[in-house]
């Protein structure tokens, strides 16, 4: 089961289990890179839009005002939907405890216990050992009437948020920096094409894939972003 699961302590033939209590969620390494690689595709359609050949100090200042207020307001909807995702998930896993401790449809209790597994694991689990998930289930205490969220659910969300808004930074840098418009364009989209090379090179590796693979193909889509601009005029 994922982090953001209900995690019970063990139970003991002779003594009652303890509430299970919600795990704080922890963002996996492809989460956090696809978290900065989004917030790069959005810097770069702002960082794109700009015409190098007219622009000046005014027309730089609002590019980097608007490419930071859409990261901003993109992180804010993804923290948001982290935050969703992680409720949907608690109230599916209370709705599971539920059943496995009523006595109406044990097989259906089994049923939901496989489906909340990764599927990879449920098909290795045989009706015996998901009775023996159900039945220690059935032991816990009574589950809470309602989910919420935890503290730790609320710094996960700060995480997600950051890494959306930061992955802007150091592709506008260069036009804080350096005056040349053209200069820092080529600049701000070469750190940007790197860092998504480096994202995508992560995302393999953590897939067991073919890490370099991963990373041009990533590579790739920002080049052709970034060719479209420059095509287009920027």
């Amino acid at each position: 089961m994922s982090s953001t699961e209900l995690k019970t302590a063990p139970i003991s033939s002779g003594a009652p289990a303890d509430l299970p209590v919600p795990a704080a969620p922890a963002l996996s390494p492809v989460d956090r890179v696809s978290g900065v690689i989004f917030g790069l595709i959005m810097a770069l359609t702002f960082t794109g839009s700009l015409s190098v050949a007219t622009a000046d100090r005014a027309e730089v200042r609002s590019m980097l005002i608007g490419a930071l207020g859409c990261n901003i307001a993109w992180g804010l909807v993804d923290a948001v939907m982290f935050l969703l995702g992680i409720l949907a998930e608690r109230g599916r896993n209370l709705a599971v405890l539920k059943e496995a401790r009523g006595p109406r449809d044990w097989g259906r209790a089994r049923q939901l216990i496989a489906e909340s597994m990764p599927p990879l694991l449920a098909t290795m689990m045989q009706p015996a050992e998901l009775e023996t998930l159900r039945a220690r289930l059935a032991r816990l205490p009574e589950p809470p009437a309602r989910i919420g969220l935890t503290s730790g659910d609320v710094r996960a969300a700060a995480g997600v948020f950051l890494m959306v808004f930061l992955a802007t930074l150091p592709v506008a840098l260069p036009f804080l920096f350096v005056h040349q418009a053209h200069v820092a364009l080529r600049v701000s989209n070469g750190i940007a094409l790197l860092m998504l090379f480096v994202g995508g090179y992560i995302i393999g590796r953590h897939g067991m894939r073919h890490p370099w693979g991963s990373g041009l193909v990533t590579l790739g889509v920002g080049v052709l972003l970034v060719w479209a601009t420059i095509a287009l005029g920027g």
